[in-house]
């Protein structure tokens, strides 16, 4: 080890490269860490959901339509509140749609992943906030996985420090040009140009400490009607509030305060009136409005317990000679009565007559 290594032992080392060649592939981190999270948030959330009462399968579904919406929501929300970096003079505005460079807003994909996922509990005939409960704890970790991803691409991180848990960031170049390329480049040397404050952890060591109280909470109150995911959003915006504080990267400004740190602090507090109101709805769901399944065809929903239908055969096990009622007679077979009581008369008359 050089005297510079030694230097920063104690110190975080950032990764050589964010991206790795497979033959014609980049296969690069950041997309790889996605992906694990969403596959964890889907597998979690389908646990939790059936340990509610909820059919099998039910999260899986609605991940078809969450995560693109989700994906989608994530990037316009990222483009619009940095729109510096793909839009103005020397910008190519194209790279708007690398989404596998990195640059996905939490809020953008909660609220149109929410839209997505709406939709799917509509075709099943289920509410949104028991699912929106069901999967909260898994989004935390797939963030604080997704975080991972900010670390390969060495993004993200706050100003400088000598606390021994510093980031070390190292100057990546093309390897083919030797320009500069933070995100795509391959460090040149160990030695940092500087340490700095590893936000990407901060916040992810905050995703998983609120995972664990969602949990807690969950099952020591029995929290039901989004109050769950009411929690994830209140308790992920207070850390994200003062991370945001910490962050040196570019980013649009209002009064002097980053956009993300405005948008936090207005959704916390959207997030904790929302937790107080929802707790006059009662205690947790029912089991039975959770297990629901759709139609085949139609799309509508069915109850997936059939011992609350209603059975078609039943009419087919009653007594063919017992009276049938009144009330339950219809008028052809009441004409058919009084048609062959006629017929009988009429016979009889004619025996008459012919005695």
């Amino acid at each position: 080890m050089n005297t510079a290594s030694a230097l920063f032992v104690a110190n975080i080392p950032s990764p050589d490269r964010g991206v790795w060649q497979l033959g014609p592939l980049d296969l690069r981190a950041y997309a790889l860490c996605i992906i694990a999270g969403i596959v964890l948030a889907i597998w979690w959330g389908e646990r939790r959901w059936v340990r509610r009462g909820g059919s099998k399968g039910t999260i899986i579904d609605i991940a078809v339509f969450a995560v693109p919406f989700g994906l989608v929501g994530g990037r316009l929300y990222h483009v619009i509140t940095d729109n510096q970096l793909y839009f103005g003079e020397g910008r190519d505005p194209i790279r708007a749609l690398y989404i596998w460079e990195g640059g996905l807003g939490i809020w953008g994909a909660i609220a149109l992943g929410g839209v997505g996922a709406w939709i799917a509990c509509r075709r099943r005939g289920i509410p949104l906030p028991a699912v929106a409960d069901a999967i909260a704890p898994g989004i935390l970790v797939a963030q604080a996985i997704g975080r991972l991803g900010n670390y390969f691409n060495q993004e993200l991180y706050g100003g400088p420090t000598d606390l021994p848990w510093g980031l070390e960031i190292y100057e990546r170049v093309d390897p083919a040009t030797g320009a500069p390329d933070p995100l795509n480049g391959v460090a040149v040397t160990d030695m940092p140009v500087q340490v700095v404050h590893p936000t990407f952890l901060y916040e992810m060591l905050w995703c998983l400490g609120v995972a664990l109280l969602l949990v807690w909470a969950d099952r020591r109150f029995r929290l039901g009607h989004g109050r769950v995911f009411a929690l994830y959003v209140a308790g992920y915006t207070a850390g994200r509030f003062w991370i945001e504080l910490m962050r040196t990267d570019q980013a649009n400004e209002i009064l002097g305060l980053r956009v993300n740190v405005w948008t936090s602090m207005f959704v916390f507090a959207g997030a904790v009136v929302y937790f107080v109101l929802a707790a006059r709805r009662g205690p947790r769901e029912a089991p039975e409005t959770l297990a629901t399944e759709p139609d085949d065809d139609s799309g509508e929903h069915r109850d997936a317990d059939t011992s609350g239908t209603t059975d078609t055969t039943e009419g087919d096990d009653r007594d063919s000679t017992a009276p049938v009622p009144a009330a339950e007679r219809t008028e052809a077979e009441t004409r058919a009565d009084r048609d062959a009581d006629q017929s009988g008369a009429d016979a009889e008359g004619s025996r008459r007559g012919e005695s």
